[in-house]
């Protein structure tokens, strides 16, 4: 099936118009926000537009999983939960358009309205909005989700609570937060929260809620049928109150969605060609290239598709954890990633088919440029220049290997650089001054065979300098323990950023991470730098100033040496039954998040 990507959504720049009226600034409500100039849609949009409007009702899209669950409380801590249901199990006063960098339209909301700098903002809820239960949503609803979130939920929700100077109902159906920083971002972001019915509550503790509870939202979908660590089923809502609303168009087609769970790839990948699941999704080039021959692909029932996208590469890699002291020393770090033969493992595993990541914003606007720092971002990092690592300035690369197996130049200068940092080989082994081993603990998750090759590879390369590194393969129950307490010593490492950074990036690699468990700062990221450029990113004020400190803050990351990476996906690949559709075009995020639940369909063929 070929695909058509029409065009990159246009990334404009200004700030919001202000509407005066008897030289006083006054707001004015609108039909949604973009985190820069105006959003695209306009306020008579007929649907989002990358959507069929005409797209039938009905069928079944069953995918795999491998792992477990034994929770369907997506907003708490506690509990391994399918990660589907925290975007299709619920709805929020404000919805995203995947085909802009991050504007927002009103869903639950019909109207939003911001302070003259986004010092707050205040949602109108529509009448019509309503629980699964036929219930109405309340600005009641709204307030004690908010509050409930942000106090006792999960932790990626609680960094926003505190940024709330006061919430308070202003009118019938509206609902106003005020914020005590400056961050423009933080108007979006609030759009963008769960809403729960209170009244399930009420009796009940929400923080140890496992299988016993499933949260009642307004989703189009609600959990019909589950058995623990096996698989849910989704149900589309046939009362369902959104289905006139214009973002809502041509979205949510079919009758069920089911997730199957399996204890490992092999398993999962077996399963879809037997037709259990009616879609996958390949991350491996080679893979994808010479095992889907099947016969069902060969009669023309599984067809394979390939999803371009405009989105930066993220960063995949082996994690090395600062808080142990074994990875405190950023050329112990830069040993690792020389030992790391990245062209001779992309050989192997993908036939040299796939590129590597070379920054966490690679593959966009966003990414660091090559070369010396200029203009802007030499600006917002001449003040950290002292604490900055060597390459942060002057310019940084991954090293590049020959391609042969033994990678004899990148390893005489991982000696090097380990000799550098106090380590030299005693008797045969590396060593430390004080005559202790240099040896670490890999941490991999149960069910990811091209992953445990990878380490496995790595741990090879590093016997050549006399390192024993052990790779630790445990379930996933367990992987989630240890790495919510950061209790590793290198692990891999999965991030995915957006053409719109903001908040989440504390989450990810802020300084607040190096203590506070549960955050997605495994590497221990301690940095003013990166703190300071994050701040920065939050208060631009134009669509330049934006870009530079994200690609500040890419150059900090990078050179930073946290993450050995692996390749990058520069296309989705999705191999699934005929009859499941989806339209030409193709929004700027690609295959993001739940683009295929959202906006396929299944048509008889």
């Amino acid at each position: 099936m070929s695909v058509n990507f029409f065009r990159n959504s246009r990334l404009t720049a200004g700030v919001i118009s202000l509407i005066l009226s008897s030289g006083l600034a006054v707001a004015e409500p609108q039909h949604g926000i973009a985190m820069y100039g105006d959003p695209e849609l306009p306020p008579d949009f007929v649907s989002l537009p990358y959507v069929n409007i005409d797209a039938p009702k009905g069928g079944v899209i069953a995918a795999g999983e491998v792992g477990s669950f034994d929770s369907l409380n997506p907003y708490i801590q506690k509990g391994r939960v399918p990660w589907q249901l925290r975007f299709l199990g619920v709805e929020s006063l404000m919805g995203r358009n995947w085909d802009e960098p991050f504007s927002l339209y009103g869903l639950l909301a019909e109207s939003i309205e911001v302070g003259p700098n986004r010092e707050w903002v205040e949602f109108t809820l529509r009448d019509e909005a309503r629980f699964s239960d036929g219930s109405p949503v309340t600005v009641e609803d709204v307030m004690w989700s908010y509050e409930t979130l942000g106090t006792k939920g999960h932790g990626r929700y609680r960094g926003l609570w505190g940024k709330i100077g006061s919430m308070e109902q202003t009118g019938p159906n509206k609902v106003k937060f005020t914020f005590n920083v400056e961050d423009r971002e933080l108007a979006l972001i609030v759009g963008m929260r769960p809403i729960l019915k209170k009244a399930q509550w009420e009796g009940v503790d929400f923080e140890t809620s496992r299988l016993d509870q499933v949260p009642i939202t307004s989703s189009p979908y609600v959990v019909d049928d589950y058995e623990a660590g096996r698989f849910v089923t989704l149900k589309r809502n046939p009362d369902y109150w959104g289905n006139d609303l214009p973002y809502r168009r041509g979205t949510m087609n079919f009758d069920e969605i089911r997730m199957e769970f399996f204890g490992d790839e092999t398993a999962l990948f077996e399963a879809f060609k037997g037709g259990l699941l009616n879609t996958n999704r390949e991350f491996n080039v080679e893979k994808w290239e010479t095992q889907y021959g099947f016969p069902a692909i060969g009669a023309g029932e599984v067809v394979k598709s390939e999803i371009p996208h405009a989105r930066p590469s993220g960063i995949i890699g082996l994690a090395m954890n600062t808080r142990k002291d074994l990875f405190a020393d950023w050329r112990v770090r830069d040993a690792m990633t020389h030992a790391f033969n990245f062209e001779y493992i992309n050989e192997i595993l993908t036939g040299s088919k796939q590129p590597r990541i070379t920054s966490y914003f690679s593959n966009s606007v966003l990414g660091m440029q090559d070369g010396p720092a200029t203009g802007k971002v030499k600006e917002l990092l001449e003040p950290f220049k002292d604490d900055l690592l060597p390459g942060a300035l002057e310019g940084y690369a991954l090293p590049v290997s020959d391609g042969s197996e033994r990678n004899r130049k990148n390893l005489r200068k991982a000696l090097a650089l380990m000799e550098e940092a106090g380590y030299t080989v005693q008797d045969g082994v590396m060593k430390d001054g004080d005559g202790n081993p240099f040896t670490f603990e890999i941490l991999m998750r149960k069910g990811n065979s091209e992953h445990e090759r990878i380490a496995d590879t790595f741990v090879q390369a590093l016997k050549r300098m006399s390192i024993d590194a052990t790779i630790n393969t445990i379930d996933s129950a367990q992987y989630k323990e240890r790495t919510l307490e950061y209790d590793f010593d290198m692990t891999f490492y999965w991030r995915g950023v957006s053409l719109s950074p903001g908040n989440e990036q504390y989450n990810y690699w802020g300084s607040n991470g190096v203590e506070t468990p549960g955050t997605r700062n495994w590497m221990g990221v301690n940095s003013p730098a990166v703190d300071a450029m994050i701040n920065e990113i939050l208060t631009a004020q134009s669509r330049e100033d934006f870009v530079s400190a994200t690609r500040a803050l890419d150059r900090v990351l990078t050179s930073g040496r946290y993450v050995i990476p692996f390749y990058t996906y520069t296309n989705g690949r999705l191999a699934h039954a005929k009859e499941l559709s989806y339209p030409e075009r193709i929004p700027v995020y690609g295959d993001w998040i739940t683009w295929q639940s959202d906006v396929w369909w299944w048509e008889d063929k």
